[in-house]
């Protein structure tokens, strides 16, 4: 076990020190792998953060019940009546006309508009809290309650919502897409990489074969050199993410004071960092054991 250890930690040292020997290959390495895994890394968090808003905005799905404008006080109070005592609705909230009136007046600015027109154009209304935030259970209750005596129109507040995450579910589709060719790409750089320094230290390889060394013995090294690559290049991936991320929230401060809410872009948890980092290292070691075993079993010493 000592001696496993030793060789272990011996080809880590070795692998250490020829990136000190040659660091602007090794810069540039690293940041065509960060940059390869920031593009879809990058995306996946822009699309996190926006699920998460419209998680928020959706939590609660409202239904909006509009009667017709004939419809008075007494059809107001069946169908106040009959959607309170319906097992589908939590809460029921009665708003009339008048009051949609003022609350237009004050929302908009304009009140002279408003105040010019010759009657209330607008109708009594209904806003329902449903039990079920499922989308089937909110469209069959929109559908049962658009057939009721006095309802002109119900209108599913969260719908937009729902297509948003429909959209959302394509475009992480999409990123995972994206993500499979750059990772194809950090396999082709490592293998190229780990190629030529085959090829580098062919006569070393040779004379290690001579005096017994195995394959694996041999191989080691290069292994740790395709995983700590890949590892320095998924740390790259990070820090890029995180300084877009730093400049874009120093720019939606602003916009957050506009609008009076808080507006900021998450990075990655501890779990998806730690993905991150397993992944990109994974990946490095994988295209690193694709060049050694095509080409160390071409070296045979003379």
């Amino acid at each position: 076990m000592k001696a496993w250890l030793w060789h272990q930690l011996d080809s880590l040292a070795t692998t250490l020190a020829r990136f000190g020997r040659a660091p602007i290959v090794t810069l540039l390495n690293v940041g065509v792998i960060g940059i390869a895994l920031a593009l879809p890394v990058g995306l996946y968090v822009a699309l996190d953060n926006l699920r998460g808003v419209v998680r928020t905005l959706a939590s609660d799905p409202q239904l909006s019940v509009f009667l017709a404008l004939n419809a008075g006080p007494a059809d107001a109070g069946k169908i106040e009546a009959r959607l309170k005592q319906h097992a589908a609705v939590r809460d029921v909230r009665y708003v009339p006309r008048d009051q949609a009136l003022k609350e237009l007046k004050a929302s908009t600015g304009l009140a002279d508009v408003v105040d010019s027109l010759p009657s209330n154009p607008l109708p009594d209304a209904f806003v329902v809290q449903p039990r079920d935030a499922a989308p089937e259970a909110l469209e069959r209750l929109r559908d049962e309650v658009s057939g009721w005596p006095k309802v002109t129109h119900v209108q599913l507040d969260a719908a937009w919502a729902r297509r948003l995450e429909a959209g959302l579910k394509v475009a992480r589709l999409a990123v995972w897409l994206l993500a499979t060719l750059f990772a194809f790409a950090l396999v082709a750089v490592t293998f190229n990489t780990i190629r030529l320094q085959i090829l580098t230290r062919r006569e070393e390889i040779e004379v290690s074969k001579l005096i017994g060394a195995t394959d694996s013995f041999i191989r080691r090294p290069f292994l740790y050199f395709g995983a700590l690559q890949g590892l320095a290049g998924g740390i790259a991936a990070w820090a890029i993410i995180g300084a877009s991320l730093q400049l874009l929230n120093h720019g939606l401060a602003d916009l957050s004071r506009l609008y009076a809410t808080q507006i900021e872009l998450r990075h990655l948890g501890w779990e998806d960092s730690a993905s991150l980092l397993l992944f990109s290292a994974g990946l490095g070691w994988f295209g690193a054991w694709l060049s050694v075993d095509q080409h160390l079993a071409r070296i045979e010493p003379r």
